[in-house]
């Protein structure tokens, strides 16, 4: 009798190196193509409103509150809506829950672009939170298993760097297109991309490759909720989400054009060109650091650390400035910034390596929830520390208590960080 030859079975998350099996690299590649556009439309959807607003306030007859309400909808949407989203990359599987999430998406892109007041366009900016709570956490899900282990943290990088593209192309690019046809048309376009982008994720993606053994599922989901929650680990890192990319996000979108123009003198230009270099800095820092920290330094914690003590640094710099600082200084300084915020995105590798498999979704988008949070939070408390209006400050000082705050924030998370234990996976894998 002949003997029949099994399949050697693969558990999640273990692949290193070059162990994926070449018949699974070409559909994890063609995921991770789809899954990168997703976090894109993501990043496009959550700053859309900007370039249109004057469109928007005169067509829908909105106050600059109203303005404002529209465009936290979003972020708030999409961050209490990442618990339910984890339960369901755990339980269901990403593939299911994008998709189903992305049309839900799509169907506020077009409610959107149907509103004739203001609780219309609320809804729909309510329903894009929802439909894309899930795009980076779904994708991060279908890399830790499509990928080797070591690469997961660079991919990571990656996407999210592939997502900046989708902020830039919500600025003059969208300006453009609604000057050319109307920002409700286009709206409708981005609703059937978004539709395509959805439809094409559930045709290619899978929740794991062939041979590979379902992850087990705890009974109850709200047990796996509650141990996420009375872990230290957890509420460590949620602070570092918080106050890392809380403290980025509020001076990127908002605070550091004041402190450039007001606080340094700089015309909108200048600081526009500061804003780009912050942004480069971010960009790059993603795929250097995910390099580190899984191929050279094999740890996550050894990248993160040092990386919340640079900002701290470069935070604490800002004190010294005056109105005679060089340029060129203010440029290094603003890439260094987004170069050192950049790693904290390592902190969902770390997460995910530091609990049960079955929790690994749940734990990601737990801490995505206050990463979230941080950064609606921070931009408006922030801007109670600036002396007075904005607009009547003449000299950097004026800024200072941001940075007192920033520093102190920076230097609080790092404390507590310091006693989570490093990821012992890639060292382990490649022992």
């Amino acid at each position: 009798m002949p003997i029949r030859k099994h399949k050697k079975q693969v558990r999640p998350g273990t692949l290193v190196g070059s162990d994926l099996p070449k018949f699974h690299a070409a559909r994890a590649w063609a995921i991770f193509a789809v899954a990168a556009s997703g976090f894109l439309l993501s990043m496009f959807f959550r700053v859309s409103t900007a370039v249109i607003s004057p469109s928007l306030a005169r067509d829908l007859t909105l106050t600059s509150d109203q303005l404002g309400e529209l465009s936290a909808a979003f972020f708030y949407a999409f961050a209490l809506f990442q618990i339910p989203a984890g339960i369901a990359l755990d339980r269901i599987g990403p593939r299911r829950t994008m998709g189903l999430l992305g049309l839900t998406g799509s169907a506020g892109a077009a409610a959107f672009a149907m509103a004739e007041g203001f609780s219309g366009a609320f809804t729909g900016r309510i329903l894009l939170g929802v439909g894309m709570s899930c795009n980076l956490m779904g994708a991060l899900t279908l890399f830790s298993v499509w990928f080797p282990i070591n690469r997961f943290a660079f991919l990571s990088g990656i996407v999210v760097a592939i997502g900046m593209l989708g902020s830039m192309l919500g600025a003059t690019p969208l300006a453009a297109i609604s000057l050319a046809i109307g920002w409700r048309a286009a709206f409708f376009v981005f609703a059937a991309v978004n539709t395509l982008q959805a439809v094409l994720l559930f045709l290619v993606a899978r929740d794991r490759p062939a041979g590979m053994p379902a992850a087990a599922r705890m009974k109850n989901p709200f047990r796996g909720i509650s141990k996420v929650f009375l872990s230290y680990n957890y509420w460590a890192m949620s602070a570092v989400g918080f106050f890392r990319y809380g403290f980025f996000a509020a001076i990127q979108s908002l605070w550091a054009g004041p402190f450039l123009m007001q606080g340094l003198g700089m015309d909108a230009i200048s600081a526009g060109n500061v804003l780009i270099t912050l942004s480069l800095g971010f960009i790059a820092g993603l795929p250097v650091s995910g390099i580190l920290s899984d191929r050279i330094l094999k740890s996550r914690k050894n990248v993160i650390l040092p990386s919340l003590l640079a900002l701290f640094l470069i935070i604490i710099s800002f004190l010294a400035w005056d109105k005679n600082t060089a340029i060129w200084l203010i440029h290094a300084t603003f890439f260094l910034l987004g170069f050192a915020a950049a790693p904290g995105q390592i902190i969902f590798a770390h997460i995910k390596e530091l609990v049960p498999e079955e929790m690994s979704s749940t734990s990601m988008t737990g801490v995505n929830l206050f990463t979230m949070l941080g950064a609606g939070f921070l931009t408006q408390v922030l801007g109670t520390l600036v002396e007075g209006d904005p607009s009547s400050i003449t000299d950097p000082s004026g800024f200072r208590f941001i940075w007192y705050a920033g520093a102190a924030s920076l230097l609080a998370a790092s404390a507590l960080y310091v006693k989570v234990p490093d990821s012992k996976a890639l060292k382990r894998k490649s022992s």
